[in-house]
């Protein structure tokens, strides 16, 4: 056979298990077992790189029985079943081929092995060269002169000669062979002690299966026997080894063609498998440029006051320099400068250590001294930065009493603005995404673990490399990233208007914190120790035993097992699931799910919060210190980390205490100032809807408007459940939500949700219409924007899995909303920085929440600013319905809002 271009059948099914079974048991970091994915992808390649097949298949078995259950229940019934490490990485792996361009191949009722015996039939039929890529024998009664099988583990082929070698029989003969052996593996009787030797000596001698059963009664010795005792069972065992051939399928051998890789799904799932090597190769393949070719790296280490000196010449002429940092910590307020780095020109750059500190150092430049020199330029508004996430720098840089501007250019936002959902926005993936280049991790020079070391213990050297690096790739990046946005001018909008101006503001909020009444949380914590064990106690009596709540394999035995629930979803590993959205749908019928939930609620709230942020107080400060994140939520809302003051609930009591916590110093109010339903106010913009504009344009309770509407009666008979339900609906349906979704939300029937959707869209027929009109633009170009030019890309939209096109439509209908409710607190947030800064009002913004600011402000301007912040924060955007805000003042943070 010619090794160029034949048909390949893949045996997916025998890929998975000897790949499972050779490869060592890898996982990635979130401790998802790879092992068996990577092993069947590099076969694949493998065999794809060998052949170069114009025609391919990759066939596995489907779930559940098939023909051969059906003729003999003990089919299989010895074999142990799939082990859990193997089954959670089915689905990835089926999602990994086809984004590979392979065609997959998966029909119910029968096996793969009958996939690829119909179509390898069909490929002789038209003489195509057909290569099945298996390791089961079975396999080798397919073989003819058009068909032969490879294995892959071994690099061996078979053809007719090579059926005939390994076996003793030719392949029309190997079924014959097969039911005389037997097969354990599946549990298809054979001849008692008939081996493979003796199998092959009978049909020497009487040719076939038929021809040996017919001289059973010729065979000697206990062998004849078994021969005899197995004449009743041998029909039966025939027809289970025997592949099918005549499988109804929906496409034949000449149609099955690999096509182009999806390599942004390629690069996706290679990321979260953390295939680091292959995501490297499809980030290059799918990104070609210049910089990718080798260049010389001219990295400078600055030690002599000279040079230092003509670097800082170069870098006050130059157009634009790239910055950067190195510390002894990622958290900002503890962080001291260790070294800075330069770049001006690609390729070259400079380190300055500073604070380098091991044995043997060498002698470095005087960090006061160089801080004081570099302080006009690195607070110059002419002289041009650009570096990745500055406003860390910013604000390491402003306890040296450095305030730094002329930030012009971020490559994190650069990247984020661009597309949000096409990468993570680190250097290091940015790098290999757009350069083809891999950089060198802080782990490479400081170490992994409990060995690591913080940046001043790393020799200058490797400093040098490292720091350098960071500075002349941050460069690079630049270069050819700012070109690709400058085209798209509302993404480029969004950079230069919102995200970039947003940093300094950002790191004025940061470096400010908030008083933390620390003893109030000690209360708030054994208070909800004390309900933890009264639920506790609660859980015991209705299990009628003890059992660990927070362990979910105890609690899946006494719901599932002892108490007989219902199962509503399962785990990947098969179990019965114990998540918080299965025991939600529980709770509406039975009472330990609902303990269990607020069980749960309460230890996150002690563990998250009354207790972590107490010890998260700085002592330098006094006050907690959050970082917000511009390049985490895909729609453009900020996101908030160590700790995250963006999830403490509002609307449970517990929450509120928490916030309560949240306090002004002395002779300070808090002012918390919240825009109304702005998302709801977004939709009646965007879709112009009549209805939605009257009732927020005469300042109607829009829940109830919707209310009267939906149950047809007048806004004065609504009730709360009424008003409950219709804010449901409104709600649920900016999120996409289905019948399904909304009928167990308000806890009515699957038609009844239905219904009230209907009248919904009948009495607001221009949400209904803006709906399909952004289903259909995101479909047509790819992508959905805000007001403001934010787009949000949806690379699943034409998915043709139905579930994830569905999950896009949402999002393409949800992302206008969201991302254009995120620009406007923004822009919200940049005025009142500047309000504040003119009006020199003693008032300082501390917290952004969702659609929430909260200030501290001095006793003496809190009737200024209460009155003033409103004002501002509505005119963020223009609107053809009002924005409104609320206010409030108090001493804490849950009397302000």
């Amino acid at each position: 056979m010619s090794r160029k271009s034949p048909f390949i059948l893949i045996d997916g099914t025998s890929y998975i298990y000897r790949a499972f079974h050779a490869m060592p048991p890898l996982t990635n970091s979130k401790g998802q077992p790879t092992g068996a994915i990577y092993g069947v992808v590099n076969m694949l390649k493998s065999i794809i790189s060998d052949y170069q097949p114009e025609h391919i298949g990759v066939i596995f078995d489907a779930k559940g029985k098939n023909f051969r259950d059906d003729m003999y229940k003990d089919y299989k019934a010895t074999r142990a079943p799939m082990p859990d490490d193997l089954r959670v990485q089915i689905e990835p792996l089926y999602e990994v081929v086809r984004a590979m361009g392979l065609p997959v191949l998966i029909v119910e009722g029968v096996e793969a092995d009958d996939v690829i015996g119909t179509l390898a039939v069909q490929a002789s039929e038209l003489n195509m060269a057909t290569l099945v890529s298996t390791g089961d024998k079975d396999m080798a009664q397919l073989v003819n002169d058009h068909v032969m099988l490879v294995n892959t583990m071994t690099q061996t082929e078979m053809d007719y000669a090579g059926v005939i070698e390994k076996f003793g029989v030719p392949p029309e003969r190997i079924v014959d062979y097969l039911t005389l052996i037997g097969d354990k593996v599946d549990n298809v009787p054979g001849v008692d002690k008939c081996g493979p030797k003796t199998a092959v000596k009978w049909l020497a001698e009487y040719e076939t299966l038929d021809g040996v059963i017919a001289h059973a009664d010729e065979v000697k010795g206990k062998v004849g026997e078994h021969l005899r005792s197995a004449l009743a069972h041998l029909p039966l065992s025939k027809q289970l080894v025997t592949i099918k051939t005549d499988v109804a399928l929906t496409h034949a051998p000449n149609e099955l063609k690999p096509i182009e890789p999806d390599n942004d799904k390629l690069a996706q799932l290679f990321g979260e498998l953390e295939f680091k090597s292959w995501l490297a190769q499809i980030l290059k393949q799918d990104n070609p440029s210049p910089q990718q070719v080798a260049h010389e790296k001219d990295y400078h280490c600055i030690r002599k006051q000279k040079d230092f000196e003509q670097w800082l010449k170069k870098l006050e002429a130059a157009t634009l320099v790239a910055f950067d940092t190195e510390t002894t910590s990622i958290n900002y307020v503890d962080a001291e400068v260790v070294g800075l780095s330069f770049a001006v020109d690609a390729h070259e750059a400079a380190y300055v250590p500073l604070a380098h500190d091991y044995e043997g150092v060498p002698a470095q430049l005087d960090r006061a001294a160089v801080l004081t020199q570099l302080k006009p330029f690195l607070e110059s508004e002419q002289h041009k930065k650009v570096g990745q996430h500055l406003k860390y720098d910013m604000n390491v840089l402003a306890k040296y009493d450095i305030h730094m501007q002329g930030i012009e250019f971020d490559t994190m936002l650069e990247s984020y603005c661009l597309n949000s959902v096409g990468s993570r926005h680190d250097m290091d993936t940015l790098a290999l995404k757009y350069l083809g280049q891999s950089t060198i991790h802080f782990e490479d020079v400081a170490g992994k673990g409990v060995k690591q070391v913080t940046f001043d213990k790393v020799k200058l050297p490797e400093a040098t490399d490292y720091a350098a690096e960071d500075a002349d790739i941050t460069l690079q990046l630049h270069q050819t990233l700012w070109p690709q946005l400058a085209d798209k001018k509302g993404p480029c909008h969004v950079f230069n208007s919102l995200e970039i101006p947003l940093i300094p503001v950002l790191s004025r909020m940061e470096l400010a914190g908030i008083k933390l009444d620390s003893a109030k949380l000690v209360k708030i914590s054994a208070a909800l120790a004390e309900r933890l064990v009264v639920l506790e106690a609660k859980a015991y009596e209705i299990a009628g035993e003890p059992f660990n709540i927070e362990s979910p394999k105890q609690l899946q035995a006494i719901l599932f097992e002892k108490l007989k629930l219902p199962i509503l979803k399962k785990t990947p590993k098969g179990q019965p699931s114990t998540a918080e959205p299965v025991l939600r749908e529980l709770a509406f019928d039975y009472p330990l799910p609902q303990v269990v939930i607020e069980y749960r609620t309460l230890s996150k709230l002690k563990s998250t919060y009354a207790d972590k942020l107490p010890l998260m107080v700085n002592d330098k400060t006094g006050r907690i210190h959050t970082s917000y994140n511009q390049t985490v939520a895909s729609t453009g809302r900020l996101s908030s980390s160590d700790p995250n003051l963006q999830n403490i609930p509002i609307r449970s009591k517990e929450g509120r205490a928490i916030r309560s916590a949240f306090i002004a110093p002395e002779g300070y109010q808090l002012i918390s100032a919240d825009y109304s339903q702005i998302e709801l106010r977004i939709m009646a913009h965007l879709s112009g809807d009549k209805g939605l504009l009257t009732a927020f344009e005469q300042g109607l309770d829009v829940h109830k408007a919707t209310a009267a509407e939906v149950f047809g009666v007048t806004v004065d008979n609504v009730t709360d459940d009424m008003r409950r339900k219709a804010k449901a609906i409104n709600f649920g349906l900016i999120y996409g939500m289905s019948a399904f979704g909304l009928a167990k939300q308000i806890g009515s029937s699957r038609g009844e949700a239905q219904e009230y959707i209907d009248i919904y869209f009948h009495r607001y027929p221009g949400v209904k219409t803006y709906m399909e009109s952004m289903r259909q633009k995101g479909r047509d170009q790819g992508y959905v924007e805000t007001l403001l030019g934010r787009r949000l890309y949806l690379p699943e939209i034409n998915s043709k899995n139905k579930m994830r096109q569905m999950a896009a439509e949402r999002v393409a209908i949800n992302a206008p909303m969201q991302g254009t409710a995120a620009d406007i607190i923004k822009q919200a947030m940049l005025d009142v920085d500047v309000w504040l800064a003119e009006a020199k009002l003693d008032a300082q913004m501390l917290l952004q929440v969702h659609d929430e600011l909260v200030l501290e402000v001095a006793h003496n301007d809190v009737d200024v600013v209460g009155k003033k912040l409103a004002e501002v924060m509505s005119a963020a955007a223009k609107l053809s319905v009002p924005l409104t805000v609320s206010v409030g003042v108090g001493d804490n943070w849950d009397e302000a809002h």
